[in-house]
């Protein structure tokens, strides 16, 4: 009987043997596909065949390169690491070779069925896919191509979960953080002017020292690097500099204070620990609540491109973003008084044009 697949409670297995021309050339197998839908395990079958026809015609191969083998030879950091233990407590028995794009599509719905797709996409394809793919490089597997959920899917699974995605974020400003800094904490305040002052994210801001940081004679900070950039140094706003030099030195709670090298700049464990102290400002001052993220790094990138102009090369430079892909524009520029704008070009226009014709664009019947 040739290798087809059946449904094993929630999951699809494979039974059978591979042949050619009709004669087997494997032993009976029966084996889990790892797979949820039926679509996964016709993959997983056809890769399955594919590797007993090339060990009927090479030979035996010594061991079996497994998922779970890709991932010892895999350095993750540690959301990665996260994210890989269901992937691997599905997958890791199995060849890497063996494991799909639409097996790992699958195991992300399952996984997650109440998440967007691009949740989907950080938490299980980009793992899985990084996982293989190093594993490639490394001359030890195939690497696994996944097709990317598209606009339709994103759409459909949005109204499946009564959520919609890809929500627009609002950027934080200078009239937003003034009020802000009213009803904050002193360590807050200085967190949230920092980073709206050099778009820092909130791990590289809550993880800086206050003496291996900061270049207090200078002006300067050193901003931890991350997402693959180095560290960066930059000179800072005198009043930015005036306002962080006023912070006590600070431990995070539970740390141990005898330990310098413990100290942090505004005395934060890790980068959720600001939240509750944040959004208590928030709703004393009665302003929208805006995450750091929003306030600070989209703020900054809103500020510098789109209020004041500043040449993009400048900002990607000074706010730690790549040259490559255009992300200033494309995600931390959003647009701001759309209408005003608009109606003000289409009026600045017209003026010019009639001016330059001696024609009106609306004439008094009769003339």
């Amino acid at each position: 009987m040739p290798l087809e697949p059946y449904l094993r409670g929630s999951t699809w297995w494979a039974k059978g043997r591979v042949e050619i021309n009709g004669r087997p050339i494997s032993e009976y197998i029966r084996e889990s596909t790892g797979s949820p839908t039926e679509r996964g395990a016709q993959d997983w079958i056809t890769k399955r065949e594919a590797a007993e026809i090339r060990r009927y015609h090479v030979g035996d191969e010594a061991d079996v390169f497994t998922f779970n083998d890709a991932v010892l030879l895999y350095d993750p950091d540690p959301d990665t690491a996260k994210y890989l233990v269901p992937i691997a407590d599905r997958f890791g028995h199995l060849p890497a070779a063996n494991v799909t794009g639409a097996m790992i599509k699958d195991l992300a719905r399952e996984l997650y069925p109440d998440n967007a797709t691009d949740t989907w996409r950080r938490w299980v394809i980009t793992p899985a896919r990084s996982v293989i793919n190093n594993a490639h490089e490394l001359g030890k597997c195939p690497p696994v191509r996944i097709k990317g959920f598209d606009n339709d899917e994103r759409v459909k699974q949005d109204k499946r979960r009564g959520k919609k995605s890809r929500v627009k974020k609002t950027p934080g400003s200078w009239e937003w953080l003034l009020r802000f800094r009213q009803h904050a904490s002193q360590r807050h305040g200085a967190l949230a002017l920092f980073m709206f002052a050099c778009g820092a994210r909130i791990g590289q801001a809550v993880a800086m020292h206050p003496d291996k940081n900061m270049k207090w004679d200078e002006g300067k900070a050193i901003i931890p690097g991350a997402k693959g950039h180095d560290d960066r140094e930059i000179t800072l706003p005198p009043e930015v500099v005036e306002d962080l030099r006023a912070l006590p030195r600070m431990f995070p709670r539970g740390w141990d204070k005898s330990d310098d090298d413990n100290l942090r700049l505004f005395g934060f464990a890790d980068k959720d620990a600001y939240r509750k102290g944040w959004k208590k400002a928030c709703d004393a001052a009665g302003i929208p609540y805006l995450p750091a993220h929003s306030a600070g790094r989209h703020g900054f990138g809103q500020e510098m491109r789109v209020r004041q102009g500043i040449d993009k090369k400048a900002i990607e430079k000074f706010g730690g973003w790549s040259a490559h892909g255009d992300m200033v524009d494309r995600t931390y520029s959003h647009e701001e008084d759309t209408d005003e704008k608009i109606l003000a070009g289409y009026r600045t226009g017209l003026v010019q044009a009639q001016k330059a014709t001696g024609l009106k664009l609306l004439s008094q019947k009769g003339e």
